[in-house]
Formats: structure tokens, sequence, C-alpha cells
């Protein structure tokens, strides 16, 4: 339900020196470019809505504060069902919120019908994840064009507490402060372009992994299937391949004592070369992880950001776009040294990077979670990352009941790629990277990419 915009939320709007937009929020090209006001039914499947939002008067959830509120976009489906399109990140402990502008495509917003339903909900934020509904409103991809020209202000019901009171008015309101539609640039625009996926590989050989030798450990080598640690190399490395075109790829390993002496190291090579750490195709990095597994010592303790600094350094050289680093952490979930973990990705965010984290084993990896950041947005010392580059799955949620491996790796591949082309998007935005023209028939070779 739409209702007048308040003289106070006019005047707190006034006070608060809000962002409507961020820079690089649209890579504008040839007949691309700011959609005009008045023009929502002209979207295209490129195009990208931008908006901002903010609330006011949320009905207080915390018992010892205000609330955590967070929003979730649902768009609706032809048979009547809700799917989840987009959540905002948590603004803690105020009942008069404003989150920041965020940009999702036309198409999974209301999938070209631009009069479809889309319901969102408040929800108040709890670290244990029983989130409280505060309320929710609906609207359409056409209603919110209308904001291009004025705030558009929706009141919050809650149904339960409007059929218990007689009183009740409703549980706050949301204003959608701004919206606009840009055409932008997709992934495959990138890639055709030459942007080349460089793939590095972490291999977690802490002993809370187990004896390998033994068939309850998460590395045993078993004759007859693979342990769910290659599963999860094989499942995504086979795939980022096809979009490497050396097809060499540093892997390394973390948190094993090394032979001759028993040395403790968090970033060593699995090909036992430390001038050159690259293993040919997901293959070469398979058959150098179960080479590494007979002959060092599972130990610990378990650090991720050794390996997650050297990835940034070998991406901090290359930022024009022609490069793009995901690194692959396959552990068990036991992290030491979350602080510097932290601190390494809130630098790397600014980086042409996304690091992906696949747990296995039978942890609860609340570590995990919050490094993941799509709750919560990380930050370290008071730095926020720029971007949300981390993307973490358990693998016990993809393995198939039947036994299937090939299934249980497609499914693992599915979602732990899913998040990589909107990463690299938002690094190019945010650098108003283009991509380049794709190359003729008979491409001159690419310069071969740094390695971390």
């Amino acid at each position: 339900m739409l209702v007048p915009l308040s003289s106070q939320v006019q005047r707190r709007l006034q006070n608060q020196h809000l962002q409507t937009g961020f820079p690089g929020t649209s890579v504008p090209g040839p007949g691309r470019g700011d959609r005009r006001p008045g023009q929502p039914s002209r979207a295209t499947p490129h195009d990208i809505a931008t908006m901002q939002l903010c609330a006011n008067k949320l009905d207080k959830k915390d018992f010892f504060g205000k609330s955590d509120p967070f929003l979730v976009f649902y768009r609706s489906n032809e048979d009547g069902t809700f799917t989840i399109c987009h959540k905002t990140e948590v603004v803690k402990n105020t009942l008069n919120p404003v989150w920041q502008p965020f940009s999702i495509p036309v198409r999974v917003l209301c999938n070209g019908d631009y009069d479809r339903t889309v319901k969102i909900d408040v929800y108040d934020w709890d670290r244990d994840g029983s989130h409280d509904f505060i309320g929710e409103f609906t609207t359409s991809y056409r209603e919110l064009s209308k904001a291009q020209n004025q705030f558009t202000v929706y009141e919050v019901l809650n149904p339960r507490k409007k059929c218990k009171k007689k009183k009740y008015v409703n549980s706050g309101t949301v204003t959608l402060l701004s919206f606009s539609v840009d055409s932008e640039f997709t992934f495959v625009d990138y890639i055709k372009g030459g942007t080349q996926l460089n793939f590095t590989v972490a291999i977690d050989f802490t002993a809370s992994n187990g004896n390998p030798l033994q068939p309850t450990s998460l590395h045993y080598m078993s004759p007859y299937q693979l342990s769910a640690y290659a599963m999860a190399l094989k499942a995504v490395g086979e795939i980022i391949q096809d979009y490497d075109s050396d097809k060499l790829f540093p892997a390394y390993g973390f948190g094993a004592k090394l032979p001759p002496e028993g040395r403790i190291s968090h970033q060593f090579p699995l090909n036992n070369n430390d001038e050159d750490p690259n293993c040919a195709g997901i293959e070469g990095v398979l058959e150098s992880y179960f080479q590494s597994l007979r002959t060092v010592q599972l130990y610990g303790p378990t650090y991720f950001a050794p390996v997650i600094n050297q990835v940034a350094r070998a991406a901090a050289k290359i930022s024009d776009g022609s490069q793009y680093y995901v690194l692959l952490i396959i552990t068990d979930g036991v992290i030491s040294d979350m602080t510097q973990t932290k601190e390494a990705i809130v630098s790397a965010s600014s980086l042409p990077m996304s690091i992906i984290i696949v747990g296995v084993g039978p942890a609860m990896f609340e570590a995990m979670e919050e490094l993941d950041g799509d709750d919560v947005r990380l930050s370290s010392r008071g730095r926020y990352a720029e971007r949300d580059i981390v993307q973490f799955v358990p693998f016990r949620d993809y393995v198939d009941r039947s036994g299937n491996q090939v299934l249980s790796m497609a499914r693992l591949a599915k979602d732990v790629l899913a998040e990589i082309p909107e990463q690299l998007l938002s690094y190019m935005r945010t650098r108003d990277i283009q991509p380049r023209p794709p190359p003729p028939a008979n491409p001159s070779p690419t310069p071969a990419p740094e390695h971390p």
C-alpha cells in the first residue's frame, strides 16, 4: 500500500546526505546508458536496476536494543509461489535504517513481466539465524520505476498483528529513495573480449582431517571413489579451466609438516616446486594433491591468510580487466587466523579476485559463514569490504543420497560458481572497465598472466 511521504521522513532525508547512487553502477557502451524516466517497459535482458531504500519507525524486536533490519526481495512465480532474488545488508541497532544502494538484473527481479508482483519482507536479524519477521509489502517493477521522479513510500504490514490488534496501523514504512535502470555488459561480453580467469587451489592439510590412511579421514584415498576434497576440486576446476587459456593452475597446501626437516608450512606448492607451483590442468592438480598426501604430515594450525595474500599480490599487478583471479579453498572448517583472514579478504575486495570456500566434513562452519558476508558485510578494524568476494558452500549439502558422485559434483559446481560472474562484473563496474572487442579469427598469442 502506498502512503504519502511524511514530513518527518522528508526532514530526515534532508538532514542526512543520502547516497543515491555509486560510481560505476553501469558500464555504458555504444547504444547503452541510463534509461530515461518513464520507460520501464523498454527494459532489455541486460538491463540492471539500481535502487536505494530506507525505513522509518520499524517495530522494535530486540529486548536489549532496537532492531537489526534487512530486506528480502521475492519475485512471484506463475504458480503463485515466490523466489528470493535479493537480500540487503543488515543495518544494526536502528528502527530507521538506510540501506546501501544495490543493483539487480531486471530479468531476476521480474522475469520480463513489469507488472509481476515483487514481495519485500522486512526482518530483524538474529545471530542464530532465527530472524524475526517485522512485516511485508508488495510492489512491481513498473511501480518501482516511478521512483525515478519521486520518492515512493510503502506501509510495512504484519498480517498476524493486523488480525490481533484493532488499532494496528502498520509496522513502519519503507521509502524507495532512488531507482534507475542502466544497460550493462555481461560476463560473456568480458570473456569474449579476452578476460581470463586464473584459477588457484589451496587445500587444507591439517590434522583435524584425520589420517589419510584411515577410511574415516576426509583425505582418504579410496581405490573405489574420490574423497570430498578431490570431488570438490574436480567439480569446480573442470569448469573454470575452460576459461583459462594456459590451463596452468598454481596449487598449494596449508597446515602440514614438510619433509625432511618437519617444517610447518601454510603455503606449500603441491608439486613440490617453489619456483613454479603450476600444475597442468585439473588432473595435474589432483596428481600433485595425491602425491602430497603420501609425503607430508598433516599437522596445523589452519591459516587462510597466507594463501589469500599470495593470490592478492598477483591480482594487484593487473588491474586493467584482462585477468581475474579465483581462489578455491577446500577445508574442514577449523580456522586459526580469523582476524588475519578477515583483514586479507577486506584488502582483497578491491582487487580483481574472488574466493570460493568449500567446507567438507561435519563441522558447523560458523566462521566460514561470517567470511561469506551475505548477511553482514565483512569488516576488519573498522574497514568494510568494498565488494562481496567470498562464496562459501558446505559440500555435504550437495552429496547425492544414492551415492552418485557425478551428480554431487554437478550440483556443487552449479552453486559454487553462481556468484563468480556477478563478482567479476562488480569489479569491472567499480573500475569503469569496458570489455574489449572480441579478437579477430586468428588472434595473436595472449601474454601469459601473472601467477601467484
